[in-house]
């Protein structure tokens, strides 16, 4: 009867090649690991610094059928240029209105009240994004 304190021979069902391969793929699971969070570090640091024009809608005004007035903050690198997009919706979520609004002003915080015109009653106001040139 076996005891539980009793081994297999030694080298007979290779534990020592089973121990340097599971070792093997230790070391390549943390390389393959350091690389993924190097990545996603390199990425999410490029798309924060990467932005030379970014904004804030502060608020919007629905001032009648055909329109609506939009504040925007506009915050961008010095000398950098671009355009923001923004969009009004009907209640259905339908879109009703954009405007792009080019934002050419040396100065890097630029507030601005931008009026889009619709082609129904607008219920909501959005800003799709800015881009830089």
């Amino acid at each position: 009867m076996g005891g539980t304190g009793e081994r297999p021979p030694e080298g007979r069902y290779g534990r020592e090649a089973d121990a340097r391969a599971d070792r093997g793929l230790k070391i390549v699971g943390a390389v393959l690991g350091a690389l993924f969070v190097a990545m996603v570090a390199w990425f999410g640091y490029d798309y924060v610094a990467g932005e030379k024009v970014s904004a804030e809608m502060i608020k919007f005004d629905v001032v009648d059928a055909g329109r609506v007035d939009v504040h925007l903050e506009v915050r961008k690198d010095d000398g950098a240029k671009g355009f923001c997009t923004v969009r009004a919706l009907a209640e259905s979520g339908a879109e009703v209105g954009r405007k792009e609004v080019r934002f050419d002003q040396p100065a890097p915080r630029v507030d601005e009240v931008i009026t889009v015109r619709t082609t129904e009653h607008a219920t909501a106001a959005e800003l799709l994004g800015c881009t830089s040139d």
